[in-house]
C-alpha cells in the first residue's frame, strides 16, 4: 500500500524573533552571504533553533549552507580515548572545507563550560599545539586575511553560559539582546553607527608609535609602529565593539596583572601576572590554574603577544566568563597570548590565541600614546 505524505513546509514565522534577528544580522551584515557562497556552520546541537534560522537566511541570500553540529561530550571523549595520532588527526574533508568554503559561522554555546577542566593540560597542549591543527586554521585565516573568505562568531543563549554569568536564562537572553542591539528596530544601522564612531579612534591610533598601559600592578609598554588598528564593529564577532592591533613582536616590556579570570578550554586561571622582556614572557604566576598557564606558554610563540585591544561596547555591563562578550566590555583592555592577525601586520604565529582581560575603570588606570594620555579610567580622552 502506497503511503502519501504531506510536504513539510518550514514557516519562517515560526522561528523565534530573537534567532531570526540574530541570523539576519550575521548573514546579511557580518559575512554578507551572496549567491553561490558555500557556508559552513559549526556549533552544539542545543543551538538547533539558531541553526535553523541561519539555514533559512543563508538560503534566502542565495548561499549553500553546510551544518556541522558536534555532539555533547565530543571533546572530552577524544581526550580520554584517543591515541596520540588520533589526537592530532585532521580529516581531508575538514581540510577541504577550510580550503574551499567562502564563509564560516561559529556558534558559541556550551553544555558544560567546565568540560575540559579535568583534562591533563599536556594533552590539550599536544592537540591544539600540533602542526596539523595549526595548519587547518592557518589555511582558513590566511584566506580571511586575503579577503578570500569571511567568518563570524555568534552567541547562543543557554543555561551553562547563563549560570557562568550568574544569571537566569531569561535575563541572560535579554543581556545578549542588548549587547547585540537586537532590541533596536534596525540592528544593522546600530552597528553601522558604531563603526563610524570607532573609526575616529582607529584613525588617530594608526599614527601612534608606542602605547603605555598604567594600572593596578601594571606598567606595560608596546610598540605599534607600522601596525594597523582594526575597527571591530560586527564583521567577525557578535557582539563586537573593540579596536585592536598587533604589537611589534619584540617590543613588549614591563608587567601586567589581569583583573578578571583568564578562561580557556574550560579552564579558569585567576589573578594572572605576566612579565615581558623584549617581547617574551619571562615570568608568569597565577593564584589558580598556574599549571595550565605554564603548559599553554610552552606552545610555540604562545609566550608572545599577538593582540592588544580596547573594549568599546558599553552595553556589555558585566563580566560573564565568556570572552566573546567580556573582551568587548567598555572600560577594559585585553591582550592575547599567541597568534596575531596577519592583516594587521603581525608576524607571530601560534596554535593558540588566548585573550586575557583587565579592568581599566579603576582609579589611576590610563593609556598613554606617544606621551599623551588618550584614555583614563575607562573614558576616551581624544
Amino acid at each position: 500500500m502506497r503511503k502519501h505524505y504531506k510536504e513539510l513546509v518550514i514557516n519562517p514565522n515560526m522561528i523565534n524573533p530573537f534567532f531570526e534577528k540574530l541570523a539576519k544580522l550575521a548573514v546579511n551584515y557580518s559575512i554578507k552571504v551572496t549567491k553561490g557562497d558555500r557556508v559552513f556552520v559549526l556549533g552544539p546541537p542545543l543551538a538547533e533553533e539558531l541553526f535553523r534560522a541561519l539555514y533559512i537566511e543563508i538560503i534566502k541570500a542565495g548561499g549553500h549552507p553546510l551544518l556541522l553540529p558536534y555532539i555533547e561530550g565530543q571533546e572530552e571523549m577524544l581526550f580520554k580515548y584517543a591515541s596520540e595520532e588520533q589526537l592530532t588527526y585532521v580529516d581531508d574533508i575538514r581540510k577541504t572545507i577550510h580550503k574551499e568554503f567562502d564563509c564560516m559561522i561559529a556558534i558559541a554555546g556550551e553544555y558544560n563550560t567546565q568540560n575540559l577542566s579535568l583534562i591533563n593540560p599536556k594533552l590539550i597542549s599536544k592537540r591544539y599545539g600540533s602542526p596539523e591543527i595549526k595548519e587547518l586554521w592557518d589555511v582558513f585565516y590566511d584566506r580571511v586575511s586575503n579577503k578570500e573568505a569571511r567568518w563570524i562568531g555568534i552567541p547562543f543563549p543557554c543555561h551553562s553560559l547563563a549560570q557562568e554569568a550568574n544569571m537566569d536564562l531569561f535575563s541572560y537572553t535579554d543581556f545578549i539582546t542588548k549587547s547585540l542591539f537586537l532590541d533596536k528596530e534596525d540592528p544593522i544601522q546600530e552597528w553601522l553607527k558604531i563603526k563610524e564612531e570607532q573609526e575616529k579612534y582607529t584613525q588617530y591610533l594608526n599614527k601612534i608609535d608606542e602605547i603605555q598601559v598604567i594600572g593596578e600592578d601594571t606598567n606595560l609598554k608596546l610598540s605599534m609602529k607600522g601596525r594597523k588598528w582594526d575597527n571591530c564593529s560586527g564583521q567577525e564577532n557578535l557582539p563586537d565593539g573593540e579596536i585592536c592591533t598587533c604589537p611589534v613582536e619584540d617590543s613588549v616590556n614591563g608587567h601586567i596583572r589581569f583583573t578578571y579570570p583568564a578562561i580557556h578550554l574550560g579552564n579558569e586561571v585567576e589573578n594572572v601576572y605576566l612579565e615581558f622582556k623584549d617581547g617574551k614572557v619571562v615570568n608568569s604566576t597565577a593564584d589558580k590554574g598556574e599549571e595550565f598557564l605554564q603548559e599553554i606558554l610552552k606552545i610555540e610563540n604562545a609566550d608572545r603577544l599577538g593582540e592588544f585591544a580596547i573594549g568599546t561596547n558599553y552595553s556589555i555591563t558585566q563580566f560573564t566568563k565568556n570572552m566573546l562578550f567580556d573582551e568587548k566590555m567598555g572600560g577594559t583592555i585585553h591582550v592575547a597570548l599567541g597568534d596575531g592577525f596577519k592583516e594587521l601586520g603581525s608576524k607571530n604565529e601560534s596554535a593558540i590565541h588566548w585573550d586575557i582581560l583587565k579592568d581599566m575603570k579603576k582609579p589611576g588606570s590610563k593609556i598613554i600614546a606617544d606621551d599623551k594620555i588618550i584614555y583614563k579610567e575607562g573614558i576616551w580622552k581624544i
